[in-house]
């Protein structure tokens, strides 16, 4: 059967969640489904080599609105057997019986609308991810979390949702031996001593004031706070906080990090802080685990489910319960601090992108098919 993959945010130069959900599910499943054949959909021509050549390219130039107008015509045109539509939309206008699943991250517009700054970007990601979710022929949910918000916000039934968990790209996120690259990227990055990680778009959902704040709390006068990530909505008190709580001089905004770099950084750090009042999956809280970098993060939303007992768990709108986690991880002795980094890897090694794509396949081809060939 051929299998529409819309692969246009795989293509991104800057990737985030969503775009690294699409790049690496694309690659597992062209690497392990070797029955079917896929149509990838693209903006332009792939910067990037795919493991097999059992896909072929369908380039769509289309300047605006590319899922609703450029991909709805092709696909009425040349309809695949289903279409895959790997963040948040699909097309509204198609055939009547074209088979559509599509991947839910999080139901964030719903939740934190405000942070879309333009009434256009409230209102189309809303209007579309509603529409996607009910619409759609199968849901895929990123975690429990998300699946349950779909179900009470959005009132998808639950046996049209299925939870399929995103994976750790443990070739290069993992422990570094090599010190001298480690501090080969501090230097790069003016980063002198030791320091506390986060890693994410600068948005108020990612809760760094209150961070900022706690990190002042926890009276570490040694250590510098690295903030990682593209600037989003909304972020001028964040990026004001350091001045407004007197710590100018101990937090530091890198933006945007090359993935090699961010590698280094977790391994480097004395701990990942991650105290999101929201996420769908919250992926970086993974990959710093599997890098061997102890975890603070939420206690709500999809983060427990993920990290498991394997990080320092607290309240991200308490700022003295944000800062009594991060002085618990600071506070550890060297075989305590041993414990939690060998649990951290352990629960990031139950992350693959092989498994993700697995329970992907079952999702996207009929179950007496999948099980005939594999």
């Amino acid at each position: 059967m051929i299998i529409g993959f819309d692969a246009s945010r795989a293509q991104l130069p800057e990737r985030a969640g969503p775009e690294n959900y699409t790049y690496n599910l694309l690659r597992e499943l062209l690497k392990i489904d070797r029955w079917n054949r896929y149509r990838l959909y693209c903006n332009n021509l792939l910067d990037f080599e795919l493991p097999t050549a059992n896909y072929e390219l369908r380039i769509i130039s289309w300047p605006r609105l590319w899922t609703q107008g450029g991909l709805a015509l092709e696909c009425l045109k040349n309809p695949p057997d289903i279409l895959f539509v790997p963040a948040h939309t699909i097309p509204i206008i198609r055939r009547p019986d074209l088979k559509t699943v599509v991947t839910i991250h999080d139901v964030g517009f719903q939740k934190y609308l405000k942070t879309y700054q333009r009434w256009w970007g409230r209102l189309y990601e809303g209007r579309v991810s509603n529409y996607a979710a009910r619409a759609a022929t199968h849901v895929i949910a990123v975690s429990e979390s998300t699946k349950k918000d779909l179900i009470e916000k959005l009132g998808v039934k639950p046996d049209k949702i299925t939870v399929i968990y995103e994976g750790v790209d443990h070739r290069k996120f993992k422990v570094q031996s090599a010190k001298f690259k480690i501090d080969h990227v501090k230097r790069g990055y003016d980063i002198g001593g030791e320091y506390l990680l986060f890693v994410g778009t600068i948005q108020p959902r990612k809760n760094l004031v209150r961070l900022i704040e706690a990190f002042k709390k926890t009276r570490s006068p040694q250590i510098s706070l690295i903030v990682v990530g593209k600037k989003g909505w909304l972020s001028d008190e964040i990026y004001n906080a350091p001045k407004k709580f007197g710590m100018e001089d101990r937090v530091k905004f890198l933006g945007y990090v090359p993935t090699d770099d961010i590698v280094s950084l977790m391994n480097g750090a004395l701990a990942f802080v991650f105290p999101s009042l929201y996420e769908g999956f919250g992926l970086p809280v993974l990959e710093a685990m599997a890098c061997g970098c102890p975890v603070v993060t939420s206690s709500i939303s999809s983060l427990p489910e993920v990290v498991g007992d394997a990080g320092i768990l607290v309240d991200p709108y308490d700022v003295e319960d944000i800062a009594r986690g991060i002085s618990v991880i600071l506070e550890l002795d060297e075989a305590q601090r041993r414990n939690l980094v060998d649990a951290g890897l352990e629960r990031a090694r139950k992350f693959t992108w092989e498994e993700t794509a697995k329970q992907t396949i079952k999702v996207l081809v009929p179950e007496d098919m999948f099980n005939s060939r594999s």
